[in-house]
C-alpha cells in the first residue's frame, strides 16, 4: 500500500512526496507492528540520487567499475528514450557529439595558449640580451627580419637591435660593454624567476614542476583536487614563460602537457556527462595529455602515441580517435599562430636528406648506450637531490632555492655562447648541417675548393680553428647541462625535462658526429670507411648524430620508444633517419633498464608517494593474498557493518574511530557471510542527508542493508534503509588466491580494494595501498613511502 500511494503521489505532484511522508509516519505510528516491511525510509521512495553520494574526497581513487557501469546506465537511458520522442533524439544525437565538441574545444585552446607561450618565452629570452628599438615587443629575430645579416646568421649586426650596454653606454666593445651586458642578463634572469618561484607559491602550488607524473597517477584514477583547476592553469601559463626566459636548465614541453589537461578539465565542466563521471574525464584528459605534446613539438602523431604509451591507464579506441583529433585541431591552431616564424609547425626542421651508411649503426648504437647511461645518472641524482629537499631545510626555502641556481646558472651560462643562448635554439643549431652560407664557429671548416651549390651537401672538410673552439666549449657547455639540470629539475618553478635531456644528447651526438667527420677525411682508407667514404665525398652528417644522441638521451631519462621516435620523426621531418632513431632509442632504454627500471616520471611518483600501480613492472613473487591482506594476525579484528543490526550512533561511531575509506557488509558478526561493500564518504553523506531530510532520524534509528526491513517495536524511530548505496558485488578473491593475480586483477579492473573470503566467509581485505606496500617490500624498498590508498 505504501508503494503504491507513494507511486501516486510521485506522479501527481511531479516526484515530491512531502505530503506523502507526513502520511506515512502517521500510519506507522498507529500500527507499525501490523506492517510487514515497517516504516519505509524517504530515501526509498525518492528515486532521485542523494546529493554527494558516488563522488570522492581528495587524495583518493576512484572507483572505475561503478563509474563505468555509471555510465552504462546512462547510455541505456538515452538509447531507451530517444525512441519515445524527436525531442529526445535530438538530446541522444547532441550527447553523442558532445565529446567531439569537447575535443574541438579543447585543441583550440591549448593551441592558443601555447602559441602565446611560445612567442612570450621568445621575446622574454631575448629581453635579456637587448632591445629593439622599432618596437619593444619585437624579439631578436622579427627585429632584423629586414636585414640581410640575418640570412648569414650574424645577428649582432643587426641595427635595429641594440643590447642593454648599447643604450646604457652607447657601444657594444670593451670590457666595461661585455661587464654591462653580463650584470643585465644575470638581473633579468634574476627577474623572471623571482616573479615565476613568488606566483606559484602565493597562488597555485601545484603550478610547480613538469606535472607529467601528477597526470600519469591521477588518470590511473587518483583524486587531486584543484591540480587541474583555473587559478592552476593561469599561473603556470604566466609562470612557465618566465621559468624558460630565466635561462634555467628546463623546457616548456612537460608543463605544456599539463596546460592541455587543465584546458581539458575545465572544459569538462560544460557537459554533463564528462562533469559528473570521472571515468569519462579521464578519457578527455588523456586526449589532452597527446594535444600538450602537439602543442609542444608540433608532433600531433607522436602525441597520440606519447598519451597512449606513457601517460594514459585506460585507453580506450574511442579515446585514440578523439586524441587524433583534438591533436589535429591543436596542431591546426598552433600552424596558424605561426610562433617560430618559419611556416612550419616544428621548430627543428632538418633541411639536409644525406644518406647513411650501415656502418654508421656502431657510433649510433654507442649514443644509444651513451643516452641510457646518463639517463639512469640523472634519474639517481635528480631523486636523490629532490629527496634531499623534501627531507632537510632546504625545502623550507623555495624562493631562496631558485634564486641561486637561477644565478648559478646564469653566472656560468653567458661567457659560454653555447649555454647563453635559449636551449631550443641550441638544439636548432645542433641539428644543423653546414652549408655554405652558414658562418657560426660549428661551420667554420678550413678553405677547400667547393664547386657544388649551396643548395648540395657538402664534402666532408677539414675543421678550422673555430671548430675546435666550438668543440671545446660544446664540451664545457655538456658539462654544465649534465649537472645543472639534475638540480633544477624539481624545483617550485614550471620545468619540463624535454629540452634539457635532448640538449645534453645532442651535444654529445654532435661532438661524436664532427670527430667521425674528421677521421673520414683523415682516414677515409681505414676498414670501416673503405668502400663508401671516398674522398671529396659527404660521408658523415654531424647533424644527424645530434639528432640521434639527442633521442638516445631523452630515451634514456623517460624510457619512451615508439612515440619517441615518432616525436623525433615529426620535429625534425626526418624520414630516412627512422632506423637510426629507433636503435639508439632501443639500445638507451636497455642500457638504463639494466642500470634501473624506473623512468624518471615512475621514480618521482613513488618519491612522492602517489599510488599508482606501474603496469610494465612485474610481480612474479610466490606469496598469497592471506599473506597481504588485512587484518594481520596481531591487528585488532576487521571493522565491518551488519546489514540489520547497528543503530546510526554506532556507525558513527565506527566511522569517527577509524581512518578506511569504507567498510564490508556482513550478515552478522557472528557468521561474517559478506553482504557487500559501502564507502565510507557515501555513507556519511547518507547519514547525514537523513538527519536533514527525514523526521524522527535520531542516534538510535536502525540502519538497514537489507531489501525489506523487518517489524520495528513500537513508539521506535525510523529506520534508515541504505542499501542503496552498498555495492552487492564487491570483488572478492580466496584467502589462497596468488599474489600475481590479485596484483594483475587490480591492474586490469583499477580495484581500490578486494575482498578476501573463505567459503563465503569474510576473512579480510586487501586494497591498492596494501599492494604497493607489498611490492616494494618485495622490491626491497621502503613500503612507507606509499602515503595514499
Amino acid at each position: 500500500i505504501d508503494l503504491f500511494l507513494s507511486l501516486i503521489i510521485r506522479y501527481r505532484f511531479g516526484g515530491k512526496c512531502v505530503m506523502y511522508r507526513s502520511l506515512v509516519f502517521v500510519y506507522g505510528s498507529y500500527g507499525v507492528g501490523d506492517r510487514p516491511n515497517g516504516v519505509p525510509k524517504l530515501m526509498d521512495l525518492l528515486d532521485e540520487p542523494v546529493p554527494g553520494v558516488g563522488t570522492y574526497e581528495d587524495f583518493n581513487t576512484i572507483d572505475w567499475v561503478r563509474e563505468k557501469s555509471k555510465d552504462r546506465d546512462r547510455h541505456r537511458e538515452i538509447a531507451t528514450k530517444s525512441k519515445e520522442s524527436t525531442l529526445a533524439l535530438m538530446k541522444s544525437i547532441s550527447d553523442a557529439f558532445s565529446g567531439w565538441l569537447l575535443m574541438l574545444l579543447v585543441g583550440l585552446m591549448a593551441g592558443a595558449l601555447a602559441g602565446g607561450i611560445d612567442i612570450s618565452a621568445h621575446w622574454m629570452t631575448d629581453l635579456k640580451e637587448g632591445v629593439c628599438l622599432n618596437g619593444f615587443w619585437f624579439n631578436h629575430e622579427h627585429c632584423c627580419w629586414n636585414s640581410n645579416e640575418t640570412t648569414f646568421q650574424e645577428r649582432d649586426k643587426c641595427p635595429n637591435w641594440k643590447s642593454w650596454a648599447e643604450l646604457i653606454v652607447g657601444t657594444n666593445d670593451g670590457p666595461f660593454a661585455y661587464i654591462m651586458n653580463y650584470v643585465m642578463y644575470v638581473c633579468w634572469a634574476l627577474l623572471f624567476s623571482f616573479l615565476a618561484v613568488s606566483l606559484v607559491r602565493a597562488f597555485a602550488p601545484y603550478a610547480c614542476g613538469s606535472g607529467i607524473p601528477e597526470i600519469k597517477t591521477i588518470l590511473s584514477g587518483f583524486i587531486i583536487r584543484g591540480y587541474l583547476g583555473k587559478w592552476t592553469l593561469m599561473i603556470k601559463t604566466i609562470t612557465l614563460v618566465l621559468a624558460v626566459s630565466s635561462g634555467l636548465s628546463l623546457g616548456k614541453e612537460g608543463p605544456l602537457v599539463h596546460v592541455a589537461c587543465c584546458c581539458g578539465n575545465i572544459l569538462c565542466h560544460l557537459f554533463t556527462k564528462y562533469r559528473r563521471n570521472e571515468a569519462k574525464r579521464r578519457e578527455v584528459l588523456s586526449a589532452a595529455a597527446a594535444v600538450g605534446v602537439s602543442v609542444a613539438f608540433g608532433a600531433p602523431i607522436g602525441g597520440v602515441l606519447f598519451s597512449l604509451e606513457e601517460v594514459s591507464y585506460y585507453f580506450p579506441l574511442k579515446t585514440l580517435w578523439r586524441s587524433f583529433f583534438a591533436a589535429l585541431v591543436a596542431a591546426f591552431t598552433l600552424r596558424s599562430i605561426n610562433p617560430f616564424g618559419n611556416s612550419r609547425l616544428v621548430l627543428f626542421y632538418v633541411e639536409f636528406h644525406s644518406p647513411w651508411h650501415l656502418l654508421e649503426l656502431i657510433p649510433f648504437v654507442l649514443l644509444g648506450i651513451f643516452g641510457g647511461i646518463w639517463g639512469a645518472f640523472f634519474i639517481r641524482a635528480n631523486i636523490a637531490w629532490c629527496r634531499r629537499r623534501k627531507t632537510t631545510w632546504l625545502g623550507h626555502y623555495p624562493v631562496l632555492e631558485v634564486l641561486v641556481v637561477t644565478a648559478v646558472t646564469a653566472l656560468l651560462a653567458f661567457p659560454n655562447s653555447y649555454t647563453r643562448m635559449s636551449t631550443s635554439e641550441l638544439i636548432s643549431e645542433l641539428f644543423n648541417d653546414c652549408g655554405l652560407l652558414d658562418s657560426s664557429q660549428l661551420c667554420n671548416y678550413a678553405n677547400v675548393s667547393v664547386t657544388k651549390s649551396s643548395s648540395d651537401a657538402l664534402p666532408d672538410r677539414p675543421a678550422g680553428q673555430d671548430v675546435y673552439t666550438a668543440m671545446w666549449q660544446l664540451s664545457l657547455a655538456l658539462v654544465f647541462k649534465m649537472l645543472i639540470t639534475v638540480v633544477t629539475f624539481g624545483m617550485k618553478v614550471p620545468s619540463g625535462l624535454f629540452i634539457p635531456s635532448m640538449a645534453v644528447g645532442a651535444i654529445a651526438g654532435r661532438l661524436l658526429g664532427v670527430g667521425m667527420e674528421q677521421l673520414a677525411y683523415y682516414h677515409h682508407d681505414w676498414v670501416i670507411f673503405r668502400g663508401w667514404c671516398s674522398p671529396g665525398a659527404d660521408c658523415i652528417t654531424p647533424g644527424l648524430y645530434a639528432m640521434v644522441g639527442a633521442t638516445a638521451c631523452l630515451g634514456g631519462v623517460t624510457r619512451m620508444t615508439v612515440s619517441l621516435v615518432v616525436i623525433m620523426f615529426e620535429l625534425t621531418g626526418g624520414l630516412e633517419y627512422i632506423v637510426p632513431l629507433m636503435a639508439a632509442t632501443m639500445t638507451s632504454k636497455w642500457v638504463a633498464d639494466a642500470l634501473g627500471r624506473e623512468g624518471i616520471y615512475e621514480a618521482h611518483i613513488r618519491l612522492n608517494g602517489y599510488p599508482f600501480l606501474e603496469p610494465k613492472e612485474e610481480f612474479s613473487h610466490k606469496t598469497l593474498a592471506m599473506d597481504v591482506m588485512r587484518p594481520r594476525r596481531s591487528d585488532p579484528p576487521l571493522s565491518v557493518i551488519t546489514q540489520d543490526g547497528m543503530s546510526v550512533e554506532e556507525v558513527e561511531s565506527l566511522i569517527a574511530e577509524t581512518s578506511y575509506s569504507g567498510f564490508p557488509v556482513v550478515v552478522s558478526h557472528e557468521s561474517q557471510r559478506l553482504v557487500g561493500f559501502v564507502q565510507r564518504r557515501d555513507l556519511v553523506i547518507s547519514i547525514e542527508n537523513a538527519r536533514q531530510r527525514q523526521e524522527g532520524v535520531v542516534s538510535a534509528s536502525r540502519i538497514f542493508f537489507t531489501e525489506y526491513t523487518p517489524p520495528q517495536p513500537p513508539n521506535s524511530p525510523p529506520p534508515l534503509k541504505l542499501r542503496g548505496i552498498m555495492d552487492l558485488s564487491p570483488f572478492t578473491v580466496t584467502d589462497h588466491t596468488a599474489m600475481d593475480i590479485v596484483v594483475d586483477i587490480f591492474r586490469k579492473l583499477g580495484l581500490r580494494q578486494c575482498l578476501v573470503t573463505h567459503n563465503g566467509r569474510l576473512l579480510g581485505i586487501i586494497t591498492k595501498k596494501d599492494i604497493l606496500k607489498h611490492m616494494a617490500q618485495m622490491a626491497n624498498r621502503d613500503p612507507d613511502s606509499i602515503l595514499f590508498n
